[in-house]
């Protein structure tokens, strides 16, 4: 085999490309900060390259699964590049999962090789997943293993020059797979091709207007899309990316202040605890954007970010794993449509369309369906699943004159939004989480919305459980703000002045903050949905 080209400093094809064309333009500027220390471009390119000749001498083939079972850690990161760069497929895996959840990735996916820590490992003794023959461990601690090769990763990573060749790849071939948080079952893995990451990153660098000036803070995981875009939209910018590990929202406001972070991407979970602390001056004075992504953004929630941050611009996006990223929300268009989730970002298009494939009309609900160059490979050894959400567009749907012979696969989304006649889309539900209530459909976020509205709850959420003669009745968990005791009767008054009563909450259940989260820090509806319907 030949070992592929350079790439071009302007057209990267492939995920570890846009590492190489970071250390070609800016070889000495910060590339990763962990608790440890930092890499340059430089640095970082050359570790790429050692690791991925350590697992091509360890005979890891290309297409073979190399899972990364770690905190954010520069380490980490070398090791998804890595991989790729080896002609393998990178698989983070969260490391917030329990055993039984990680046992589930390694033999869903069929891992080969995993690299994690002698700590993390412990718990996952006894079990080693069908097809896994090799164990790095960044931080020492070997132990004999009658089931797996054990490796050190200092040792992997002083592989002779003479290692075997790296094979050629293009930009079509399978990269990742990212599995999602498993609210409804067991986590599915999403299949992305190295030309969905690169144009992932392209696409976001380019309305986020990241440039070697950013410094970005990955509060996220990067085994969730909108984590691991951090990452690559800072190798595409030049931008210096902080790997954070943070146990309470202060820990982001300090790392805010230390490292001059410009940009914080989260999910609404942690933006409500950001915006009940005082900001110091500190993370105040280089931000330059809020970027929300993996739910609506509360209003109150906003309005109250835009008082700590006022000169920060804020994103409102929305992206699915499916399509890693889907449409934002300029910030100019913020005062006139806070609501909205904005339009579909650069490379891509977004359709709302019908059940029988038509294009809706102005502000008439419909299925999102995403179109182009993020949509991903579909869902790892699930065919089934995959035909459900991955599925030929409509000639309908399609431009006027597009007469090709063969169909375009798209994202059907399973989300109800609404577009308006500017061309502003609106999110109304996920299709599994609309409530069906006394003839109605009921979305859950517009009673969220009027909760937070009271300013009598911290976090909410609402979902709707079996009603023999309703269908559904309407529960919502709340949580009171810091140091308070949550008003059930004056919260229900005030749902009482702003909702008809069909769509008035059953009862309100209080529980202590913070609410239940799934994997990927996002409010756990699906959970605690089973739990009270069970109760």
């Amino acid at each position: 085999m030949t070992v592929s080209s350079s790439p071009s400093i302007e057209s990267p094809r492939l995920l570890h490309d846009l590492c190489a064309a970071a250390a070609q333009r800016w070889p000495q500027s910060a590339a990763l900060v962990d608790a440890r220390g930092q890499l340059s471009f430089s640095q970082l390119h050359q570790q790429v390259g050692q690791f991925a000749k350590g697992l091509s001498a360890l005979g890891v083939k290309r297409g073979q699964r190399v899972a990364v079972y770690l905190d954010k850690r520069i380490e980490t990161v070398v090791a998804c590049l890595g991989a790729t760069a080896a002609g393998a497929v990178m698989v983070p895996i969260n490391p917030v999962l329990k055993p039984a959840q990680v046992a589930h990735v390694l033999q869903d996916c069929g891992a080969v090789l995993l690299v994690s820590s002698a700590s993390r490992c412990s718990v996952l003794e006894g079990w080693t997943g069908a097809g896994l023959r090799h164990l790095v461990l960044v931080d020492g601690g070997l132990a004999q293993s009658a089931e797996l090769a054990m490796h050190d990763w200092a040792d992997l990573m002083a592989q002779p020059a003479a290692a075997p060749e790296l094979p050629i790849l293009i930009d079509a071939d399978l990269a990742a797979i990212l599995y999602t948080s498993g609210s409804t079952g067991k986590p599915k893995g999403v299949m992305l091709s190295h030309r969905n990451l690169v144009a992932g990153a392209q696409s976001v660098a380019s309305y986020l207007g990241n440039t070697e000036q950013d410094c970005l803070l990955a509060a996220l995981p990067l085994s969730f899309d909108a984590g691991f875009s951090q990452l690559t939209t800072a190798l595409c910018s030049g931008a210096r990316l902080v790997l954070l590990n943070w146990l309470f929202a202060r820990d982001v406001l300090a790392a805010m202040a230390q490292h001059g972070v410009t940009g914080l991407t989260a999910v609404p979970p942690l933006f409500m605890q950001l915006a009940a602390l005082p900001w110091p001056d500190e993370a105040l004075r280089t931000l330059r954007y809020l970027a929300n992504t993996g739910g609506r953004m509360p209003l109150e929630t906003l309005q109250r970010l835009q008082q700590r941050a006022p000169a920060a611009q804020v994103y409102l996006m929305y992206g699915l794993t499916e399509a890693f990223r889907s449409t934002y929300l300029p910030p100019q268009e913020l005062a006139r449509r806070p609501d909205s989730m904005g339009r579909a970002i650069p490379n891509a298009e977004v359709l709302v369309l019908r059940p029988d494939g038509t294009p809706c009309d102005a502000d008439e609900p419909g299925e999102l369906v995403h179109r182009g160059a993020l949509v991903a490979l579909g869902y790892w050894r699930d065919a089934a699943r995959t035909a459900e959400r991955f599925r030929p567009l409509p000639p309908q749907a399609l431009p006027e004159h597009d007469a090709r012979p063969l169909p375009e696969i798209a994202v059907f989304s399973g989300d109800t939004v609404r577009r308006d006649a500017e061309g502003f889309l609106y999110f109304v539900a996920r299709s599994d989480e609309m409530i069906k209530t006394s003839g109605y459909r009921v979305s859950p976020t517009e009673v969220e919305e009027v909760l937070y509205a009271t300013g009598l709850v911290q976090e909410c959420v609402a979902f709707g459980v079996a009603d023999a003669q309703l269908g559904q009745r309407i529960q919502v968990v709340a949580a009171a703000p810091a140091a308070q005791s949550l008003d059930v009767a004056a919260l229900m008054n005030a749902c009482r002045q702003q909702l008809p009563s069909y769509m008035l909450p059953a009862h309100v259940h209080v529980l202590p903050a913070p609410l239940p989260r799934n994997a990927n820090g996002k409010l756990d509806r699906a959970a605690l949905r089973a739990q009270f319907q069970a109760d």
